[in-house]
């Protein structure tokens, strides 16, 4: 669907705003208690940083946690397309009250015009200006108004009408409006009521644009978002917080994060180590066992004959000694490897592509980079790579993360 002209801001459900709420140390007991928590917080520091830069007051907070528990409790009613249309212009032209007509502070908005003109657009009325006229006379004084001084007057105001009407344009501000009001009941039009033949969803609009501009809200876009994420973690709730089955909600942890972190009490966390706890936290919770059984077969594998092992913790065992030279770090190496996890599976092989590999020894994994050093040229190691040395929680190809790694290594040259 073509984007509409009008900033019109996501749907909200209006909900009481009558509840104050503090920052709180929570009590979290275990770890699923402090990973819910912890995406309150993180989540909730997202928020505070891209949406209340321009307005943390604490009507705007509450707004917002009053909407997120709105969300969850499933109190915020599903609307139809037109419905929610009719809202978000509703709340966008009354959120526009106080910054002038298309958030320009040098246009006055004169409510009366532009909803007249909207109707007008609804019903194809072209009796004043042709949309596309009206679309190029605004854009053009959209640009030359930037930069202006000028400060819009005092707020005409006025209900969205529902009968087409023509009306006399008497000044440029009154124009504006219209034109304004116009381009975006013509794509309204073209894009939402096309099958609208009855009138019913015109109707329908109308009557929630009229209903939201009666409402009281000090930021919609923020408080939709409260509502979304609330209803978002009540519908993932019966497949495990955060789509993981080990883990339970409990939304009162999740809230009193959010209520925190937008508040500004990071005693507990704050939204970095938040965010980097419920990723470690998930991490382990999938691939603990990898690193469990990696460390495991480690700690075995050192005790075999033949198997010498390194101050950083990397095992090697000497297949072939070559009688050449030893690479340095910053040298690049051509070699030949055949790479395995720990079950032997083959995730990468030189050998069996048939082709050798150049490559800097300071450009790849530190178990590499410490392990070939030690390699005269013409000698064959196996490494067994912890995944420190490897690729740690980081996934790479068909490598799980925390994976420990078992390279076959043939150096076969020192390349200039």
């Amino acid at each position: 669907m073509k984007k509409l002209s009008i900033i019109i801001l996501a749907a909200m459900a209006m909900v009481s705003c009558g509840n104050t709420y503090t920052a709180q140390k929570a009590e979290l007991a275990c770890m699923n208690d402090s990973i819910n928590f912890a995406l309150g917080i993180a989540n909730g520091s997202q928020i505070k940083a891209y949406y209340l830069r321009n307005d943390s007051s604490v009507e705007t907070i509450t707004e917002f946690i009053d909407a997120l528990q709105a969300g969850y409790d499933g109190a915020v009613p599903e609307l139809t397309e037109e419905a929610r249309i009719g809202k978000n212009i509703g709340s966008s032209i009354a959120q526009s009250e106080k910054k002038g007509l298309a958030d320009n502070p040098a246009w006055t908005l004169n409510e009366k015009l532009l909803f007249q003109g909207l109707v007008n657009g609804l019903n194809h009325d072209t009796t004043v200006m042709q949309p596309q006229a009206a679309r190029q006379f605004f854009q053009e004084q959209y640009a030359a108004s930037q930069g202006s001084t000028e400060k819009a007057g005092k707020v005409i105001k006025g209900n969205c009408p529902s009968k087409v009407k023509t009306v006399a344009l008497k000044s440029l501000n009154d124009s504006i409006n219209y034109a304004f009001g116009l381009i975006n009941g013509s794509d309204i039009a073209m894009y939402v009521l096309l099958d609208d033949t009855l009138g019913a969803k015109q109707t329908t609009l109308i009557k929630h644009i009229n209903k939201a501009m009666k409402e009281k809200v000090h930021n919609p876009q923020l408080k939709n978002m409260g509502e979304q994420i609330g209803k978002s973690i009540k519908e993932q709730e019966a497949n495990g917080l955060i789509n993981e089955p080990s883990l339970t909600t409990d939304f009162a942890l999740i809230k009193q994060g959010f209520i925190n972190s937008l508040l500004g009490d990071e005693s507990q966390f704050d939204g970095h180590s938040a965010g980097e706890y419920i990723q470690s936290t998930l991490d382990n919770i999938k691939y603990g066992p990898v690193k469990e059984q990696g460390e495991k077969f480690l700690e075995e594998n050192k005790l075999k004959e033949g198997v010498t092992v390194t101050e950083s913790g990397l095992q090697y065992e000497v297949l072939k000694m070559g009688k050449g030279k030893r690479p340095v770090a910053t040298d690049k190496v051509k070699v030949h490897y055949h790479g395995t996890l720990i079950d032997g599976t083959v995730f990468d092989s030189s050998v069996d592509r048939g082709e050798p590999i150049v490559f800097g020894l300071n450009q790849v994994i530190a178990g590499w980079t410490e392990g070939v050093q030690l390699m005269p040229v013409g000698s064959k190691f196996r490494f067994y790579i912890p995944q420190e040395l490897g690729y740690g929680s980081r996934a790479a190809g068909s490598i799980p993360p925390y994976s420990t790694l078992i390279f076959e290594v043939e150096l076969l040259g020192i390349e200039k």
